[in-house]
C-alpha cells in the first residue's frame, strides 16, 4: 500500500509547512498547525476524476462555446435579482454573508420554495434540525410540498447525495459547518473551509448547478474564514441591517457575472423578507418642519439612483478634543471636509463636537457625499436650515475645488421625479437640456455652493 501523503497547515491563516511547528511563523500563533492527509495524485496518462463517470475536458475555441445553454433564471425576487446582476447564472457559486440574525436563511428558504415549483432545489442545513426549518416555512407560511430538504455536514455525502437527486439549485448552510473526511482538523477552521467551498465550487461547475452557500462573520463585519474562499466563489453578497431595524439591504462585493456595489432593499416582515420597490421612499420619511442640519444626497448605487437624507449637528465642545461621530459614512473623510471648510470656506469647528447621520441605516461610500456633508454642517453650525425641496451632491478636492461625478444626469432626473426643485451641482454635472420645474445651481468651487445656499 503507498504511503498516504500528508501536509501541515496553520488554521489561523493557512500557511502551509513541511513539519509540524508550535508557532506559525506567519501569523504568530502557537498550537494552530495541524496535519491534514492530501488526496493521492492522477498517474500520468490517466484520466482524473473527481466524481463517478467525469470525462476528460476538452479544449475550445472561445467564441465557439454555446451561450444558449445556460441562461439565468429568476430567484423570485427582483431586488435579489438586480444584485445577482440579472438572476442566477447555472453553475454558479453564490456566497451570502450577514449577521447573526440578518435573515440570509429566511430569504434563501423564500428562494428555494419559490424555485422549486418550477425546477428541482435541494436545501441542506447542517446548523438547523428539519424541524426548526420545517417550522419557520410553515411560520411563513411557505409552499413545502416541493422543496427537498436534506440535513448533512459531510461535503462527500452531500455531493454524493446532489449527483443522484440532480437539483438545479442548492443551498448550503453554512460552509463554517461543513468538514470533509481527509481534513483533520475541525470544522470552520481554515483548513475545512478552504477545502469544503472549493469542493462545492468544483461540483457546482461540472454539474452546473447552482449553489447558494452561506458564510458566517467575524465581529468587525467581515466573512470569516480564508480570503481564497473570496476568491473561489463566483459572487459574494453581504446582507446588511441592525436587529432592531426592519429593513435588510442585500449588497454585492464580487460578482462575475454582473455589477458589484448593488443595493437590494428588503423589510423583515412577519412573513419573512419583502422587497422593497422605491427604496428612496422609505429613506426620504422626511418632516414638514425644516431643520438645520439637513439635507438630501443623491447616491448611484450599482445601476440605479438612490435618495437618502443627511444630518449633522455641530454644538460647542467642552472637551480638549472635540468629538467627531459619524454613522453611516467614513470617519477619515469628514476629518478631511473639515480641514476643507476651514481652509477654503472660512468656518472653523476646532471647538465643536461634530456628529452625522446617515438615515435609515444606508453606508455611503462614494465621494458624492463630500458637498452634501459639507452643506449640512454649515446649516447646522449657522442654525438656518436649507430649503426643503433641495438635493446636492458633488465631491470636493483638497484645493476646494468641487468634481463631478458618474452619472450626473441620472441622478438629477431621480430627484425630480420625487418632487425636489432646486439642485446644486458640480459644474461638469450640468445636463445640456434643461429639466421641467428644477432650478439647478453649477458650482465650481466651495465658495460658490456656500453663497448659493
Amino acid at each position: 500500500m503507498a504511503k498516504t501523503k500528508t501536509a501541515f497547515v496553520c488554521n489561523d491563516c493557512g500557511a502551509d509547512f513541511p513539519r509540524w511547528m508550535g508557532q506559525c511563523t506567519e501569523c504568530k500563533s502557537w498550537n494552530t498547525i495541524s496535519e491534514i492527509r492530501l488526496a493521492k495524485a492522477p498517474s500520468r496518462g490517466g484520466n482524473f476524476s473527481g466524481f463517478a463517470g467525469q470525462t476528460e475536458a476538452k479544449v475550445q475555441v472561445l467564441n465557439a462555446i454555446d451561450l444558449t445553454d445556460l441562461p439565468r433564471f429568476s430567484s423570485g425576487f427582483t431586488e435579489f435579482d438586480r444584485v445577482l446582476g440579472g438572476g442566477i447564472v447555472p453553475g454558479s457559486a453564490i456566497l451570502i454573508g450577514g449577521e447573526p440574525g440578518a435573515g440570509k436563511s429566511t430569504l434563501l428558504l423564500q428562494t428555494m420554495c419559490e424555485l422549486a415549483k418550477s425546477m428541482g432545489a435541494l436545501y441542506v442545513t447542517g446548523e438547523e434540525s428539519l424541524q426548526q426549518v420545517a417550522m419557520r416555512a410553515n411560520r411563513l407560511g411557505l409552499e413545502t410540498d416541493k422543496l427537498k430538504m436534506l440535513s448533512e455536514t459531510s461535503v462527500e455525502n452531500i455531493c454524493n447525495i446532489a449527483e443522484r437527486e440532480r437539483p438545479k439549485i442548492m443551498v448550503i448552510d453554512s460552509i463554517q459547518v461543513m468538514h470533509m473526511s481527509d481534513v483533520q482538523s475541525a470544522p470552520g477552521s481554515v483548513s475545512q473551509v478552504r477545502e469544503s467551498a472549493a469542493f462545492l465550487t468544483r461540483f457546482a461547475k461540472q454539474h452546473h448547478v447552482a449553489m447558494l452557500i452561506v458564510g458566517h462573520v467575524t465581529k468587525d463585519g467581515s466573512l470569516a474564514g480564508p480570503k481564497i474562499l473570496e476568491h473561489c466563489i463566483d459572487c459574494s453578497i453581504m446582507l446588511e441591517g441592525s436587529t432592531d431595524s426592519r429593513f435588510r439591504t442585500l449588497r454585492g462585493h464580487k460578482n462575475r457575472f454582473g455589477a458589484v456595489n448593488e443595493l437590494g432593499v428588503f423589510a423583515m416582515t412577519g412573513q419573512g423578507l419583502k422587497e422593497v420597490k422605491n427604496p428612496s421612499a422609505i429613506f426620504l420619511s422626511r418632516q414638514d418642519e425644516q431643520t438645520p442640519g439637513t439635507v438630501v444626497l443623491v447616491l448611484w448605487e450599482g445601476t440605479r439612483p438612490l435618495l437618502v437624507e443627511i444630518q449633522a449637528l455641530v454644538d460647542y465642545s467642552a472637551l480638549a478634543n472635540p468629538r467627531r461621530v459619524v454613522v453611516g459614512a467614513e470617519q477619515n473623510r469628514l476629518s478631511m471636509l473639515l480641514a476643507v471648510l476651514n481652509r477654503h470656506g472660512g468656518l472653523q469647528m476646532n471647538d465643536q463636537d461634530v456628529f452625522v447621520n446617515v438615515v435609515g441605516g444606508v453606508k455611503v461610500t462614494e465621494t458624492s457625499i463630500d458637498l452634501a456633508l459639507i452643506l449640512a454642517l454649515v446649516s447646522s453650525f449657522r442654525d438656518r436650515a436649507l430649503p426643503h425641496d433641495l438635493v446636492v451632491f458633488g465631491e470636493i478636492g483638497l484645493s476646494g475645488e468641487i468634481r463631478p461625478v458618474p452619472s450626473g444626469q441620472e441622478r438629477i432626473n431621480e430627484a425630480a421625479k420625487h418632487g425636489f426643485r432646486k439642485a446644486i451641482v458640480p459644474k461638469a454635472n450640468m445636463p445640456k437640456d434643461p429639466i421641467e420645474g428644477m432650478e439647478i445651481i453649477a458650482v465650481s468651487k466651495l465658495s460658490e455652493a456656500l453663497e448659493a445656499i
